[in-house]
């Protein structure tokens, strides 16, 4: 099977749902978005400490819903592509919350703002943070811009909104486990 079809030189790409749309559509920047953060997510994988394979199999399950939420966006809300796909639900969401309180047992308190660094893997988490959050303002553009996008919005927003804070308490973490102090912000 070749890679390349060609059907996009001139600008336009299909949506999962069939329709051809430009390349910079609103529905294409969101869901680009969210792809470029599970590939952000990958490298984050790959750069946690070999000890960490829970929180490694977690991010893959992470990465498996932001599967379903850019499969959600690259579809229109009233073709049929959209009734076979799962959407995201509270229960996704309780599983982050709970991944966050998790992990945060294990951390100091957090008395002032820390800049992204330290262990690679915690720079790298907070990278895909930053990639998650440009991601959900996406996804609310997309929202604003076209009030059909509503199966997406829902759970998927909070879903995300809750996700950079799961990064945010995973970079400290990876800190806290490779046995690297966060970075402090001296005011």
């Amino acid at each position: 099977m070749k890679i390349y079809t060609g059907t996009g030189d001139q600008g336009k790409t299909s949506l999962f749902s069939g329709e051809r749309v430009a390349k910079n559509h609103e529905r294409v920047e969101a869901y680009g978005d969210v792809d470029e953060f599970s590939s952000v997510l990958g490298a984050v994988v790959a750069m946690l400490p070999e000890s960490e394979s829970e929180i490694a199999t977690e991010i893959q399950a992470i990465q498996a819903n932001l599967l379903r939420i850019g499969a959600l966006l690259a579809s229109t809300p009233d073709s049929s592509a959209t009734a076979r796909l799962d959407p995201i639900t509270e229960a996704d969401i309780l599983g982050l919350e709970s991944a966050i309180d998790r992990m945060n047992a294990e951390l100091p308190e957090l008395r002032s703002f820390i800049l992204p660094g330290g262990h690679v893997s915690s720079a790298m988490a907070h990278m895909a943070r930053t990639v998650c959050r440009r991601s959900e303002r996406h996804m609310i553009a997309l929202q604003d811009s076209d009030a059909s996008v509503s199966e997406c919005s829902e759970h998927s927003l909070v879903f995300m909104n809750r996700l950079s804070d799961y990064l945010f308490v995973l970079a400290r973490y990876c800190n806290h486990v490779s046995g690297v102090s966060d970075i402090l912000w001296d005011t």
